[in-house]
């Protein structure tokens, strides 16, 4: 008997063969869409790390996949005084110091020949005047429609006089092509800051023209939480207070702060994680059903849930935060040094490296369930996900039999290093006592696609390019959480001596006291 089944709806067809293992192969998949249209992508900040490390190896990928156009154009800027073939050179070696395993390396020279580089001072007018007849002149054969991206992959105190230099020489302006500009976290350091930023940004573009990134929201678990619980209606009807004990969501990372001392140890943790990531992550989870998958009704829902967020109280700040700092340990084997002595920090710096905190939502859905959120550097695991821990059965009919507890049940997106989704639910054991175990069904991507995939940075660039807004975030849901974390930081900032952070041996999962902030609630952190 054929047990296949096939999902006939219009669209992209998935079929998985119920005679295979646990491991077999998806025989259909969705198939990413091409662009269609020629753009030219202008990096300001050419020859930073982030250019290095991420976008000239993910530019690339999409460009070995047939996920470019081929009229597409690159031009890098900068301070730095390249030639074309000196910057290429450099974009080279990124990709084959960078780039994901097993890329094919064959296709370089046709990638880079796409590329150009153009030296230009940020804080004079007239070099963006010069860039945009450089503009003109390539696109004129390769891109006649004059589509363009801005990348602003600059430490943030640039943003405002790029925006501002593009916008006085007419380069921001929209004309026979769209012009778009796409923002780096941090977008700004508090609630005052990010509202500036905006409004200096608004002056020059159009809120439909900024894509403000985060690369979190291009991992396919990230996507698939929305997926998961609006395609299938056996779990939306007990997404709620009622069957939802709580929800951690955990973003731990085992590097430490590597050459970015001059960056984070003015941001620290909860400027870093939390008012990005670790935010969208719980719009995500805890949003009620948009009216339609379109970028602004999803938007709309996320913005309500951070609106929902209940303010702290600043007085018993204590209770419901926790800030640490790695000290010295060891992380795989290896020793590794403390916080204060990397490179470029301060020794008696009291920036935070982790942080632990409970919110709740005050609204009709979520009404009682708190949502833990922790993250942190030089920890025990690389690890982020998403772990929602359904209620205790209200009366264990085999307590008798069984002797002891039994185990809720958990559903876990795990969205790196391996995206899966696990659900654990209790069995019986095989036998003729009465014996349960707990059971993890689990599904991991890799298990059942073979296709062309794509990673966060090369997600939300495909998106860029092609004006999905759905993973970027609103000028409204900057606003709103910044609103939540603004007086949280201006009162551990405020008062350093009081709130000073708990230091943590590197390499374990973090200061005890957050252990202790779920045991005052009857909870436990899920393990490293």
């Amino acid at each position: 008997m054929n047990n296949n089944k096939k999902n006939n709806t219009p669209g992209a067809t998935v079929e998985i063969d119920a005679n295979e293992p646990v491991t077999g192969k998806v025989k259909g998949s969705c198939e990413i869409e091409k662009l269609t249209e020629p753009c030219t992508i202008v990096i300001f900040g050419a020859s930073g790390d982030l250019t290095r490390r991420k976008l000239i190896p993910s530019l690339y990928y999409l460009y070995t996949k047939r996920l470019l156009t081929p009229e597409f154009l690159l031009v890098g800027t900068g301070r730095s005084v390249f030639d074309d073939d000196e910057f290429r050179d450099i974009m080279t070696g990124s990709i084959k110091e960078f780039g994901c395993k097993n890329l094919d390396l064959k296709e370089i020279p046709g990638f880079v020949r796409k590329i150009i580089y153009h030296q230009l001072d940020y804080n004079k007018s007239t070099d963006f005047s010069k860039l945009d007849e450089k503009l003109d002149y390539i696109e004129k054969d390769g891109a006649p429609w004059a589509n363009r991206i801005y990348y602003l992959a600059t430490p943030p105190e640039k943003y405002g006089i790029i925006t501002k230099n593009l916008g006085i020489s007419g380069l921001s302006g929209e004309g026979p092509g769209w012009r778009r500009l796409v923002v780096e976290k941090p977008f700004g350091r508090d609630l005052d800051s990010a509202r500036q930023l905006n409004k200096h940004i608004h002056i020059y573009f159009k809120e439909n023209q900024v894509y403000r990134i985060d690369h979190y929201l291009g991992k396919e678990t990230v996507q698939d939480v929305l997926m998961f619980r609006f395609a299938n209606s056996i779990f939306e009807p007990l997404w709620n207070r009622q069957y939802i004990d709580h929800i951690q969501i955990t973003a731990s990372e085992t590097i430490g702060i590597e050459h970015r001392a001059g960056y984070y140890d003015h941001a620290g943790v909860l400027r870093d994680m939390f008012q990005n990531h670790m935010m969208q992550l719980v719009g995500l989870t805890a949003m009620e059903p948009p009216v339609s998958f379109d970028a602004e009704s999803v938007r709309d829902e996320k913005v309500k849930v951070f609106k929902s967020i209940r303010p702290f109280n600043i007085e018993r700040l204590n209770q419901n935060i926790v800030i640490g700092q790695y000290a010295h340990g060891e992380i795989d084997g290896k020793r590794v040094a403390s916080y204060r002595d990397e490179k470029g920090v301060p020794p008696d710096s009291t920036t935070s490296t982790y942080g632990a905190m409970k919110f709740c939502l005050d609204n009709w859905r979520w009404k009682g369930v708190p949502f833990y959120l922790r993250s942190g550097k030089r920890l025990k695991q690389r690890r982020t996900e998403i772990a929602i821990q359904f209620k205790d059965v209200p009366h264990i009919l085999f307590q008798n039999i069984v002797g002891e507890d039994i185990g809720p049940n958990v559903l876990v997106f795990t969205i790196q290093p391996d995206e899966r989704i696990e659900l654990t639910f209790q069995t019986k054991m095989p036998g003729t006592r009465v014996c349960l175990r707990k059971v993890t069904m689990n599904f991991r991507y890799s298990d059942f696609y073979h296709g062309v995939s794509l990673d966060s940075y090369e997600r939300v660039l495909m998106d860029c390019l092609s004006g999905d807004h759905t993973l970027f975030v609103r000028e409204d849901g900057i606003d709103a959480t910044w609103k939540i974390l603004t007086p949280i930081l201006e009162a551990l900032e405020s008062a350093p001596e009081r709130h000073k952070p708990e230091f943590y041996r590197s390499g374990s999962n973090g200061p005890p006291t957050a252990d202790q902030m779920l045991k005052r609630d009857g909870r436990h952190w899920r393990d490293l």
